[in-house]
C-alpha cells in the first residue's frame, strides 16, 4: 500500500510525520492510494478538498484537538487498519455568490455556507426555496445551510440539528435570529437550491463563506448540494462517522 502523508503546520503532527514516513515510506499524492491526514478537522477538511472529485480516499489521525473527523492515533500497522477502514462519500455544498460590484464567485464547502453580518447592524436576507420565497425576511447575525456531516461543526454550535449521512436532508440554521424571533431553522431535502438575497445591503453588508473561502459584499448566495462530486474518508470500524453522528446526538 503506497501512503502520502499530510500534517498540520504544528510541532505535534510533525513529529507524528517524521516517524510514520521512517516506518512507511511516503510517495507523492498522485501515486498515493491513500492519502494519510495528521492533525485535527481542519487539516482533514484541506484534504478532502484537495481530493474532491477523485478516487483517492483520505485516513485521519488525531493529532489536534477536536478531531471529529480523524481516528486515534497509533503508529502500528498503519496499513492493516486502513484496509480494514470502512468508507463514507461526502458530497459537497457548492456556493454560487454574485457581489454588489457584479463579481460572480464559486467555492465548494464540505461543512456550510454560511452568511454573516460584516458591520455593527444586523443583517437582513430573504430566503428562497426552489425559486419560492419562504421568509420575506430574517433580521439575524447569519444563516447556513449545512451538509450532514458538517452538522456537527458549526451548525451545531448555532443549536442547528444533527443529521445522520443517510439522511438527504440539509439543516438550515440561523444565527442569532432577531426577526422572526422564534423561528429556528428548517431541514430541506438535499435536492433543493436555497437561495438568500440580501437586504439592504449598503447599509448592512454581508459576507458568505464556504469552508475556507469568503465573499464579502455579496447580493445574493446560491446553494445546492453537487452529487456530482464526492470525497471518500475512511474510519476505523469503531469510529465510523455515520455512529459517532448519532451518539453525538446523546452526548450531553
Amino acid at each position: 500500500m503506497k501512503l502520502a502523508f499530510t500534517a498540520a503546520r504544528a510541532q505535534g503532527p510533525e513529529e507524528a510525520l517524521a516517524r510514520l514516513v521512517a516506518l512507511y515510506g511516503d510517495v507523492p499524492a498522485k501515486e498515493a492510494d491513500v492519502i494519510v491526514a495528521l492533525g485535527g478537522d481542519g487539516l482533514m477538511l484541506e484534504a478532502l478538498h484537495r481530493v474532491l472529485g477523485t478516487d483517492m480516499p483520505v485516513y485521519g489521525m488525531n493529532c489536534g484537538s477536536v478531531g471529529f473527523m480523524m481516528n486515534e492515533y497509533n503508529e502500528d500497522d498503519l496499513p492493516g487498519r486502513i484496509a480494514r477502514a470502512q468508507s463514507s462519500m461526502l458530497h459537497p455544498l457548492r456556493m454560487h455568490a454574485i457581489t454588489a460590484s457584479g463579481v460572480v464567485e464559486e467555492a465548494m464547502a464540505l461543512n456550510e455556507v454560511s452568511l454573516l453580518r460584516q458591520g455593527r447592524q444586523a443583517a437582513k436576507i430573504r430566503i428562497s426555496i426552489d425559486h419560492t420565497e419562504r421568509l420575506a425576511e430574517l433580521s439575524c447575525d447569519g444563516v447556513l445551510i449545512s451538509t450532514p456531516a458538517g452538522s456537527t461543526a458549526y451548525n451545531l454550535s448555532a443549536h442547528g440539528p444533527i443529521i445522520p449521512l443517510s439522511a438527504n436532508l440539509l439543516p438550515l440554521t440561523p444565527i442569532s435570529a432577531f426577526r422572526p424571533r422564534r423561528w429556528r431553522g428548517a431541514l430541506l431535502p438535499s435536492t433543493v437550491e436555497v437561495l438568500f438575497e440580501v437586504l439592504e445591503p449598503e447599509k448592512r453588508p454581508v459576507a458568505a463563506v464556504a469552508d475556507f473561502t469568503e465573499v464579502r459584499d455579496v447580493v445574493s448566495v446560491a446553494v445546492s448540494e453537487d452529487r456530482s462530486l464526492g470525497a471518500t474518508v475512511l474510519f476505523d470500524p469503531d469510529r465510523a462517522l455515520s455512529e459517532r453522528i448519532i451518539t453525538e446526538q446523546f452526548t450531553v
